[in-house]
C-alpha cells in the first residue's frame, strides 16, 4: 500500500505534513544521562516504541530511551540536544538524538546508546566520560530533520490484513507530537479512529476493505495533508 505522493512497496506507505510551521525549545532543562551497552554500540531493535530496526539505526544510532519524555509513547520519535556538564570533556554542542525507547536510570531522563554518548565528548575524551557511567546534562527539545522525508507510516509486522492492522510511524520529521490517527470507512462515510497500543504503534481491528484513506492528528502549528492508500 502507499499514498499517491510516492510510489512505495506494498508494505510502505508515506504521507506529507505540510507546512512545517515548528520551533525549538529555546530553554534548556537540567537533567542527568547515562549509557547502555551494545555489540554494536547502536540502538536496539526491541525498543519500547515498536520501531524495529528503524529504531536501531535512525540518527546513525544516535538514539535513546527516555523516562519522564516518553509520556506514555507519545514521546517515541521526538529528538533532543543533549550536553553534558563537564566542561574539560564535553563538546560545546552535545549531541542531537532521537527517542526510540522507554528507560529509566539513576535520576536520569535519557539513556543513551554507546554512540549517543561518546558524541557528547571532546575528542579522545569519550573513555573518560564513559568512566563517569552517569553525567549532569542541559537538554531541550529541537525539530527532527530528515531529508526526503516529513513522515513515513509503515504496517507493522503484527498486522494480519484484512482482520487486523498495526501501523508505526517512522521519520516523523518538525517538532510535533501525533495525538490521533483515523482511517476513512468509506460504506458509513465517517472516519475511524484507531488506538494507540504501545509506543509510536497505531491499531484497529477490522479495518475497511479495499484502498485505505488515512490521517493523523498533530500538536502544535503543522497541517496534516491526507493521503490515500492505493
Amino acid at each position: 500500500m502507499g499514498f499517491a505522493a510516492k510510489s512505495c512497496c506494498s508494505l510502505l506507505f508515506v504521507m506529507v505534513l505540510l507546512p512545517l510551521v515548528c520551533y525549538s525549545q529555546d530553554a534548556y532543562v537540567c537533567s542527568r544521562a547515562t549509557y547502555y551497552g551494545s555489540p554494536d554500540c547502536i540502538g536496539t531493535p526491541t525498543g519500547a516504541c515498536g520501531f524495529g530496526e528503524y529504531g536501531k539505526t535512525v540518527y546513525d544510532g544516535g538514539v535513546s530511551g527516555v523516562s519522564r519524555l516518553y509520556r506514555n509513547g507519545t514521546g517515541c520519535g521526538a529528538c533532543y540536544q543533549v550536553r553534558c556538564k563537564v566542561p574539560q570533556l564535553c563538546t560545546e554542542d552535545g549531541v542531537r538524538l532521537v527517542v526510540t525507547d522507554y528507560g529509566e536510570g539513576d535520576k536520569t531522563d535519557f539513556i543513551l546508546s554507546t554512540r549517543a554518548y561518546s558524541r557528547l565528548s571532546r575528542p579522545n575524551a569519550a573513555l573518560d566520560l564513559f568512566a563517569y557511567g552517569v553525567v549532569d546534562i542541559e537538554y531541550r527539545r529541537i525539530p527532527c530533520q530528515y531529508p526526503g522525508y516529513n513522515l513515513m507510516v509503515k504496517v507493522h509486522e503484527h498486522s494480519r490484513f484484512p482482520e487486523y492492522l498495526a501501523l508505526v510511524m517512522l521519520y516523523q520529521a518538525g517538532q510535533n507530537d501525533i495525538t490521533a490517527a483515523e482511517v476513512w470507512q468509506a460504506d458509513c462515510q465517517q472516519w475511524r479512529g484507531m488506538r494507540k497500543a504501545y509506543g509510536a504503534v497505531w491499531d484497529m481491528a477490522n479495518p475497511p476493505a479495499g484502498a485505505l484513506n488515512f490521517r493523523v492528528q498533530v500538536s502544535g502549528q503543522c497541517r496534516v495533508e491526507v493521503g490515500a492508500a492505493e
